[in-house]
C-alpha cells in the first residue's frame, strides 16, 4: 500500500484534505495546531474496471487498492529552531512513498494566514531542507566514522558530504543537482525532499472555477524538482493539481447519491480522490492489474517496469518464486467476450513467461509451482 504524508502551513487545508480523501475523522479547525497528532487513513481506490470486472464474473468478493494518507501538524517558519510545534512530528512522514505539499490559495478573512501558494511552497521547501539538513550532519559523522573500517560506505559519505552542502544553502534535494547514484545511495536515510513532491493547492468556490492562473505560477516553481522514484530509478517530476478543499470534505461525507449530485451541481466533476489518484500513481509511476473470477474480483498495484514475476509476487511470494506463466488479456477485450472460457475459445488470452512486463489494465492467472 502506497503511503503519502501531507506537509503545508497551519490553515492551508492539510485536515481537510484528510477528510476528503479518507472520508472524515479529522479535527478541521480555523485556527493553527487543530492537529498534533497524526491522522492515518486509508482509502479505496476506486476503479471502473475493477467494477465491471466483477459484475462479469458475478464476484462475491471485490477488493480494489488503497492508499494510506498521514496528516500531521503545521509546519512554520522557524519550525526547524522550535517555532510552533516544532519540527519533531516529521519523523512520522519519513518512511512515506511521497510528499503531498497542501498549498493555500483560498481567500477567506476569517481564516488567519496568507493565501499566496508560493509563500506556503517557501516556507514548508526552507523548513524540509533544514530539518533534512539536521538529519544528514548527523548522519554524516556517523557514517564517516564506520567508513574508517568499511571502505563500502564510500558513496553513502560521498553522497551526504554533497547533501549538507546543498541542504545548507536551503536548497531541497528535489532540487538540487545531485547525480541518480548519489540520490539512491542517500536512501537509507528516508530524507523528506528527496522523496516524490505531489502539490495540492487549495482553492476557494471562484479560484476552482477557472483555476489555471492560481496554479500556473506553482507549476513553473517547481518545474525541474525531481525525485529517483520513477520506473527503474527514473526521475519522477513532482505534480501540482488544484482542488476546492472544503467543497470536497464536505462531499465525502454525503451518502454516495447526494455526493455525486453535489460534486456535479458544482461543476467539480468525479471527486477529489479520483483526481488525487491519477496525479499520485502518475507521480510513482504506478500501474494497475487485475485478477478476477466467481469467487473475488481484485486490483493490484505494481510499479512500471515490473517484470511478470514480480507482479506475481505482489500477491504472494510463491507465486513469484514458483512462477511458469500468466494467462493474460486486456480487462476490455475480455469484458467484450463476456468471460474467460470466451476469450480462450477466441484465442485472446495470451501465455506470458518471465520476460513479460505487464501494462496497465492488464488482467491475468498466475501459473506456478513450488
Amino acid at each position: 500500500m502506497e503511503r503519502f504524508g501531507f506537509v503545508g502551513l497551519p490553515n492551508a487545508g492539510k485536515s481537510s484534505l484528510y477528510n476528503a480523501l479518507a472520508g472524515g475523522g479529522a479535527l478541521a479547525a480555523p485556527y493553527a495546531f487543530a492537529t498534533t497528532d497524526p491522522n492515518i487513513g486509508v482509502a479505496k481506490v476506486p476503479d471502473v474496471r475493477l467494477d465491471r470486472l466483477a459484475e462479469m464474473s458475478s464476484s462475491k468478493k471485490v477488493v480494489p487498492t488503497s492508499v494510506e494518507f498521514a496528516d500531521i501538524g503545521g509546519l512554520v517558519e522557524g519550525a526547524s529552531q522550535g517555532e510552533g510545534l516544532g519540527n519533531k512530528f516529521l519523523a512520522g512522514i519519513r518512511e512515506v512513498d511521497a510528499i503531498v505539499f497542501v498549498l493555500r490559495a483560498f481567500r477567506d478573512t476569517d481564516v488567519p494566514g496568507p493565501s499566496d501558494p508560493l509563500e506556503h511552497l517557501r516556507v514548508v521547501e526552507v523548513e524540509l531542507a533544514l530539518a533534512d539538513l539536521e538529519t544528514t550532519e548527523k548522519q554524516l559523522d556517523k557514517v564517516r566514522r564506520a567508513a574508517k573500517g568499511d571502505p563500502s560506505l564510500g558513496p553513502a559519505l560521498a553522497a551526504l558530504g554533497m547533501a549538507v552542502d546543498q541542504l545548507g544553502e536551503g536548497v531541497p534535494l528535489y532540487r538540487s543537482d545531485l547525480s541518480a547514484d548519489d540520490r539512491t545511495a542517500l536512501r537509507p536515510f528516508f530524507l523528506l525532499t528527496d522523496k516524490p513532491v505531489l502539490a495540492v493547492v487549495n482553492l476557494d468556490e471562484e479560484q476552482v472555477m477557472d483555476p489555471d492562473p492560481v496554479l500556473a505560477p506553482v507549476c513553473a516553481e517547481l518545474e525541474g524538482a525531481s525525485s529517483t522514484a520513477g520506473p527503474g530509478g527514473a526521475e519522477a517530476d513532482a505534480q501540482v493539481v488544484g482542488m476546492c478543499v472544503q467543497l470536497e470534505a464536505e462531499a465525502a461525507l454525503l451518502p454516495e447519491a447526494d455526493r455525486v449530485e453535489m460534486l456535479e451541481g458544482l461543476g467539480l466533476g468525479e471527486g477529489a480522490l479520483p483526481v488525487f489518484v491519477r496525479a499520485a500513481y502518475h507521480l510513482l509511476g504506478l500501474r494497475t492489474y487485475f485478477t478476477t473470477g466467481e469467487k473475488e474480483s481484485r486490483a493490484w498495484t505494481f510499479r512500471a517496469g515490473s517484470s511478470a514475476p514480480e507482479c506475481a509476487g505482489r500477491i504472494h511470494t510463491d507465486f513469484q518464486r514458483g512462477f511458469i506463466r500468466a494467462e493474460t488479456i486486456r480487462w476490455d477485450t475480455l469484458l467484450d467476450k463476456g468471460s474467460w472460457s470466451g476469450a480462450r475459445d477466441s484465442g485472446l488470452v495470451r501465455s506470458e513467461g518471465k520476460d513479460y512486463f505487464p501494462e496497465d489494465g492488464d488482467v491475468m492467472e498466475f501459473r506456478f509451482n513450488v
